[in-house]
Formats: structure tokens, C-alpha cells, sequence
């Protein structure tokens, strides 16, 4: 009897042991499956999002919305693997953009117009812009406390590249003040877009003003090599500053992905519209790992102050006029393009309508 009750216990002992070990291994199957769909979904997320290349002219606080919209994922939420690529000069960023190594441009979209009077068939269209004020500033040598235009009358001043919108801009503020930008003073065009700031700064440097970018100008300023006298942001009004575009047959083509590109920068422009300069200095920090945490404060501050950025990003024709009686202006435009080539406002028309939308539901 006690050898059948210990054969018997023994059986049952050897089942459960089997039962637990049966259902360990199913366990431990189906967490295997769940890692290996987890993994694949990833995979095919990462496979489904399409990739951009975007030419920028400078990489700059100035664009603070943009650098929101890539640190805070809004571009990869709309499906989008975005590479950046900065062209430094809104000549060689149209080059890229023109040539197909970048899908779509961001820069002062007088080259747009340029393209268009050049006779380019599969022309650059602007499809959404981002600033709406100049984003640089006038360093002197001296601090000027009482600064007025007519104090550049007979003065050495770094300008930029002509025909470019930093100097287009300047040379019109100049000439609302009523200085000849010919006769009036001297006006070097010839120092390279990134090194205007280290040729005022040399020791031997016989410059009087620089116009600067940021984080150039605070960076002067910081090095005591230089003081912000004026912002041209400021004196020259709201202008049509930087769209991005892309090449027609590119829209054309991508639809989808021109309209993801721009509400994800709408949403960049939402954030930066509801947040203080110091949320968005850490927001965008790490993309100017080489700048102090309170040097890109102090940048966004002066920008926010001047009213930089649109609320949205439709570019309406009264700005892409003006933009053109400044191109007249300064002895550039031969003949006037049409705003319907050369502007569409589907894409941020649909951006601002659905930011519109989801504001309201908040």
C-alpha cells in the first residue's frame, strides 16, 4: 500500500513539474513573440518614414520654430526622416535644391525669383514662410548709446553678399533714411557669409560696423569686440525675411510629404508662439551645442521682442510685393515674377486650419 501511495505521489509530483515547465515555456515562447513583433513594428515604422534632405541657408537661432519642430519630433510624427544639411548661402542652397541632393530649400526667397527670370522650367516654389522680420543686427566698434542711421556717413561696414537679403535689406534701410549706400559709406561685400564676424573682431581689423547674424553678434558683444547698436529686423519693418520651397515637380510629386513638412513646422511655430524664450532656448539647445544655454536665451529674446516669427506660415502675396519693390530697390530685379508661379499657400493654409482646429478642442 505504501509503495502504491509513494508511486502515486511520485506520478503526481512529475506532472505538475512537467505542467509548470509546459507552461514556462509557453510563456516564455510568447514573450519571445512579442519581443519579435515589437521589434519588427519599429522596424517597419522606421521603413515607412520617407526621407528628407533640407538644404538650410545658416544654420541660426534665428530659425528657432524649425530646430522646435526636429527636437521635438514633430517632423518624424508626420512621417518624415529629416536630414539637415546647411548650405551656408541661399546661393548654394538653391544650387543643392536645384541639382536634387536636397528635396527642399530654406532661404530668402529672392532666389526663387532669380531662378524664375533665369528661365528655369522645373522652377522653385515657395511654400511656406517662416520669418517675417531680418534676423541680424548692426555691431559697432563703439558703444553708441544715441545710434542713428546717418552715424554710418563715411564709415567702413561689412555688408553681405550682394543681391543676398541680408544686404538687400540693409542697403533699404539705408535708403528710407536717406543715405546713398553707393556714396555714403563704404560697404565690403566680399568677406565670406560665416567669417564676417572673425574679420571685425581681428586685432587689425579697420571696420567700423559689421552686420551680424546670431549667435555672431552676441558673441562680439561677449568678447567686448563689439556692441548691437541697431536691429534691422526692427528699422526695416516686416519683410518676407525666409520661405521653404521646393522645385515644382517635386511638390507635384509628394504631396503628402510638403504637407507633413509644413505641419510639422506649424507646430514648431505653435510652440514657440505658447512658450517663454527660456522653454525654447531648451528646447533647441541641442542644436547649438557650442553656444551657452544663456547666450541662446539672450538671442531668443531679442528675437521674440521684435515679433520674428508668424503665427503661420502662409506667405501672402502683399509680402512676396513687397519683397520685390526691395528687390527693385536695390538694382536686382530686371522683371517682376508672378506671385501664382511662385507661391503656393495650400500646404500652410491646411497646417494653420488644422492648428486652428486642435486649439480650439483644447
Amino acid at each position: 500500500m505504501k509503495k502504491r501511495i509513494t508511486a502515486l505521489l511520485l506520478l503526481l509530483t512529475l506532472s505538475v513539474t512537467s505542467l509548470f515547465a509546459c507552461t514556462s515555456a509557453d510563456k516564455s515562447e510568447s514573450a519571445s513573440d512579442k519581443t519579435a513583433k515589437t521589434s519588427k513594428s519599429t522596424s517597419t515604422k522606421k521603413q515607412e518614414l520617407t526621407p528628407v534632405t533640407l538644404n538650410e541657408v545658416a544654420h541660426s537661432i534665428f530659425y528657432a520654430p524649425m530646430y522646435v519642430a526636429i527636437e521635438k519630433g514633430y517632423f518624424s510624427n508626420e512621417g518624415i526622416d529629416l536630414s539637415l544639411v546647411t548650405g551656408f548661402g541661399a546661393d548654394k542652397t538653391m544650387t543643392a535644391v536645384l541639382s536634387g541632393t536636397a528635396d527642399i530649400g530654406f532661404m530668402g526667397s529672392e532666389a526663387s525669383i532669380y531662378t524664375y527670370n533665369e528661365g528655369a522650367n522645373d522652377y522653385v516654389v515657395n511654400f511656406a514662410q517662416l520669418t517675417q522680420r531680418a534676423g541680424n543686427f548692426l555691431v559697432a566698434r563703439e558703444d553708441i548709446k544715441d545710434f542713428k542711421w546717418e552715424d554710418l556717413k563715411g564709415k567702413k561696414v561689412i555688408g553681405g553678399r550682394k543681391g543676398g537679403m541680408p544686404e538687400m535689406v540693409f542697403e533699404y534701410i539705408l535708403n528710407q533714411n536717406h543715405i546713398d549706400p553707393a556714396t555714403d559709406l563704404t560697404i565690403d561685400q566680399n568677406i565670406d557669409f560665416g567669417s564676417t564676424a572673425a574679420a571685425f573682431a581681428e586685432d587689425k581689423s579697420d571696420y567700423d560696423f559689421t552686420v551680424e547674424f546670431e549667435p555672431g553678434a552676441t558673441n562680439l558683444e561677449k568678447q567686448g569686440k563689439g556692441y548691437v547698436v541697431a536691429s534691422l529686423g526692427t528699422d526695416s519693418g516686416y519683410v518676407p525675411y525666409t520661405a521653404f520651397s521646393a522645385k515644382k515637380s517635386y511638390i507635384n510629386k509628394h504631396p503628402e510629404v510638403v504637407q507633413g513638412f509644413t505641419n510639422a513646422l506649424q507646430k514648431g511655430m505653435d510652440y514657440v508662439a505658447s512658450h517663454t524664450p527660456e522653454d525654447i532656448a531648451q528646447a533647441i539647445a541641442p542644436q547649438f551645442k557650442e553656444t551657452t544655454l544663456d547666450t541662446i536665451t539672450t538671442i531668443i529674446s531679442r528675437y521674440y521682442e521684435q515679433d520674428t516669427w508668424k503665427k503661420d506660415l502662409i506667405f501672402r502675396q502683399e509680402s512676396f510685393d513687397l519683397l520685390q519693390d526691395i528687390l527693385e530697390e536695390a538694382g536686382e530685379l530686371k522683371e517682376r515674377a508672378p506671385y501664382k508661379d511662385l507661391v503656393t499657400t495650400t500646404y500652410a493654409e491646411k497646417a494653420a486650419k488644422t492648428s486652428n482646429d486642435t486649439q480650439k478642442t483644447n
